[in-house]
């Protein structure tokens, strides 16, 4: 292993590996399998949101961690596009 990892990039045959281009990035999802790490805070959120969140039924703070996940997604998004 050794005497492979001294071996330059120059070396390394990638002819049966196809190049990822844009497309293939664009287009990639994060791992089915990840599961972020929770962590628990105090929050303070206007109590007429909470309202809404709790008449959904059960699981209210983990669609405020979805709703909360879209944001962040949507904003890091609209980053890149200015970029």
């Amino acid at each position: 292993m050794k005497e492979l990892a001294r071996r330059p990039d120059s070396e390394i045959d990638y002819s049966d590996i196809p190049p990822l281009t844009e497309k293939f990035w664009k287009n990639a999802v994060r791992n089915p399998f990840y599961r972020p790490v929770k962590r628990q805070v105090t929050l303070r959120i206007d109590a007429d949101i909470l309202e809404w969140l709790r008449q959904q039924g059960k699981g209210y703070q983990s669609r405020l961690n979805s709703l909360l996940r879209s944001a962040m997604i949507e904003q890091l998004r609209g980053k890149e596009k200015r970029a």
